[in-house]
């Protein structure tokens, strides 16, 4: 686990010296809290002779849902590609807000209360006992205005992509004039060729595949300018056992009666 959690924090060749294992400076990150754990999800349906779509193979850019974090750490960090990750807070790290209730209790407890160093209590914490994660990975191609955004599930399971998000400027208009407007329609007919080529035709209305008619197998949807691959299950499930894990390891005081 200590192993994991060393690889995990790690920023490898693009990290600066401050953020070493041993002496991890928290404000040099983006620490986020994780977003409300309610997830609800509208059914699915196939086409009529529609079959289902192996979503679970789709990639975007060679990232795929249930791929580790270190895994597509590496193939963007450790090598030149395409994309590279942006320029700031590339990496967003996220303690869920269960768990995070919990260390704030334990924290004040200790007669930590001062803003700052409730925080940096909390932290601290987290981070020595695997709560601290990568929860998203932003990436940039900025010649072609196109962006990555990777989400990842908690440590609880395995810090595993569960969603990708994909966006570049093919549906922005660049003026008023008739020209942009057509030169916009050709930017979405080549993208949309583009997406039909790679992924087939949508299996569920006219801009997304589905493994299942279970939302919360893996899918992808598509719009003017955006790819969207989520496997929302993965997600529910890695928020259940955060609640569940929270709830059973809160360290309430030592009551006696």
């Amino acid at each position: 686990m200590m192993r994991r959690i060393a690889l995990l924090l790690g920023l490898i060749s693009f990290c600066a010296p401050v953020c070493a294992a041993d002496s991890w400076d928290f404000e040099e990150f983006s620490i986020v809290d994780s977003e409300d754990a309610d997830i609800t999800m509208e059914s699915v349906e196939l086409n009529d002779d529609a079959t289902v779509a192996s979503v679970g193979s789709f990639d975007i850019a060679g990232i795929m849902l249930g791929m580790p974090f270190d895994d597509v750490q590496t193939l963007f960090f450790r090598t030149k590609g395409l994309y590279a990750p942006r320029a700031k807070n590339s990496i967003i790290y996220t303690i869920h807000k269960n768990w995070k209730h919990n260390l704030d209790y334990e924290c004040r407890s200790q007669g930590i209360v001062i803003p700052a160093e409730l925080e940096n209590c909390i932290n601290s914490l987290a981070r020595n006992r695997g709560l601290l994660y990568a929860s998203e990975l932003h990436l940039v191609r900025e010649n072609t205005g196109e962006e990555i955004v990777v989400y990842f599930t908690s440590n609880a399971t395995d810090n595993l992509v569960w969603r990708v998000v994909y966006t570049n400027d093919v549906n922005e208009l660049e003026g008023d004039a008739e020209k942009f407007a057509a030169q916009r329609e050709n930017k979405i007919l080549a993208f949309w060729q583009n997406v039909l080529d790679k992924y087939g035709a949508p299996n569920s209305g006219t801009d997304t595949w589905i493994s299942s008619t279970n939302s919360y197998d893996p899918m992808m949807t598509a719009y003017y300018g955006k790819l969207d691959l989520a496997d929302y299950g993965r997600n529910a499930t890695d928020q259940a056992k955060n609640i569940q894990s929270a709830r059973e390891n809160f360290k309430a005081k030592p009551y006696a009666f």
